[in-house]
């Protein structure tokens, strides 16, 4: 979807990204300070336009299995069970969130590039559903099927998602695209002629297999990555959130990172991240369950250790829960006990806000904010952040330097911090002016772009825009 929003504004349309629920922990802040899908978040980017919560105003943030955060146009606002959101929610007052939201969209764009989410043939969600068929008609959309060949069985899923559409759904649909091949697309040919004969839609192209440098959109893209001979450990947490921060650290080269869940993997690293988690206080109790707080602590002196968001509040003493805000039962947790300090959850309210400043020592970092819970630290600082009324002191480093945390999103973006963290590491990165993680995003969405105009019939797509459903 990215490569479509990058052609159509590479033509001079001003172009929106929509998606009407989106179920992620990759989040991220927006210039006003509202939280959506890291996700939509980049196809604005392919836009060229600034990022706002009506491009996901519904943004789902599981906790558990059957509890998730409901964001609503940025804001938290209410955890709910599987059987309050569907049903309840999305045949209540979500249908008029998101009609309001495209609604206001649409006023101010030349087109929306809708994104659906999982299959628009879920019958047993048609009732209930808000991300896919209810959008479409909502918004009152045509509609293009892609389909992931890698994944075996296009040409099966692509008919029978079709076929198990009612009539009127199923008209919507006026072109199927073929994603993700791995070898000609000519091999294709008597299938795609054959589902064109049966299903009456198109095939609009073929696009190859790419490889990127995009941000994973969901955990089920984790893998380790790099062949470099230094090796960063990211604890694979079950609820980890906003894995996206780790994306910058091959940029420099000769780092590899693994995604590490034993306490063996955890002795042969040479640095470790604990980053963002969406359930703090349950992460902390997986950790301890598999030994690995006594493989980290063991780690200490020895390795840079940093804890990002939920992983800098493990790192503290304590974490205080009074209410239950982070937890089912309330109360005091300990934590890891590598700094000195102790994080609080009061309230259900959730800081969100772009920062930028510099290190303590020098060198600039930018990021965002995106948590729930405070944590006074008797630690020095980690950062000094600008804001509108000053300066502020953010994040904590042990007196041996070797231990940091930070409510800080994105820090490894930017060449300094990632070198600094690197060199504790052993690998000390030189090139000040290397290339910042937002250029290298920027060149692989020109990439995707270029590819998926070669290969897909985009007249045809703006042909199917303007005509509509």
């Amino acid at each position: 979807m990215a490569a479509i929003c990058r052609i159509l504004a590479d033509k001079g349309m001003r172009v929106a990204p929509f998606k009407s629920q989106n179920m992620s922990l990759n989040s991220t802040v927006t210039p006003r300070g509202e939280e959506i899908s890291r996700a939509q978040a980049l196809q604005a980017q392919a836009c060229r336009v600034e990022a706002e919560a009506r491009m996901n105003p519904v943004l789902l943030k599981p906790k558990k299995d059957d509890v998730s955060q409901v964001i609503v146009l940025g804001r938290p606002y209410q955890d709910m069970k599987v059987g309050q959101y569907f049903g309840g929610f999305t045949n209540g007052q979500g249908p008029d969130i998101v009609r309001d939201a495209f609604d206001h969209l649409g006023r101010r764009f030349d087109a929306i590039v809708i994104e659906g989410a999982g299959s628009p043939a879920e019958i047993n969600l048609d009732d209930v559903d808000l991300a896919n068929m209810r959008t479409a008609e909502l918004t009152d959309a045509p509609c293009i099927l892609v389909v992931n060949i890698e994944w075996g069985g296009a040409f099966a899923y692509a008919y029978g998602t079709l076929m198990l559409l009612s009539p009127e759904q199923r008209s919507r649909f006026k072109g199927i695209i073929i994603n993700n091949m791995r070898g000609q697309a000519s091999d294709l040919q008597e299938g795609i002629e054959e589902l064109e004969r049966l299903t009456g839609v198109p095939v609009l192209g073929v696009v190859p297999h790419m490889e990127h440098a995009l941000p994973e959109e969901d955990s089920q893209g984790l893998e380790d990555r790099g062949t470099g001979s230094v090796k960063v450990g990211v604890v694979r947490l079950p609820h980890i959130s906003n894995f996206t921060d780790i994306d910058a650290l091959e940029m420099g080269g000769g780092v590899s990172v693994r995604f590490i869940d034993r306490p063996s993997e955890v002795a042969s690293v040479d640095a470790i991240v604990i980053p963002g988690t969406k359930s703090t206080v349950d992460d902390l109790h997986w950790l301890r369950s598999r030994g690995l707080d006594r493989a980290i602590v063991e780690r200490r002196g020895k390795v840079p250790i940093l804890g990002i968001c939920g992983g800098y509040q493990m790192l503290g003493a304590q974490i205080h829960d009074p209410h239950g805000i982070e937890g089912e039962a309330a109360g005091s947790h300990d934590g890891l006990g590598l700094l000195r300090a102790a994080s609080r959850f009061d309230a259900y309210e959730k800081r969100t806000v772009q920062v930028e400043g510099t290190m303590v020592g020098g060198g600039e970092i930018r990021g965002y904010e995106i948590h729930m819970g405070a944590t006074e630290s008797e630690e020095e600082p980690l950062f000094i952040l600008r804001t509108k009324d000053g300066t502020r002191e953010e994040g904590s480093v042990s007196e041996d330097g070797m231990v940091m945390g930070t409510y800080v999103h994105g820090l490894f973006d930017l060449p300094s911090f990632r070198n600094k963290f690197l060199s504790l590491a052993g690998k000390g990165v030189e090139d000040e002016g290397a290339m910042d993680h937002e250029s290298a995003v920027e060149a692989a969405l020109d990439k995707v772009a270029r590819t998926v105009a070669q290969h897909v019939d985009v007249d045809a797509i703006i042909r199917i825009m303007e005509e509509g459903a």
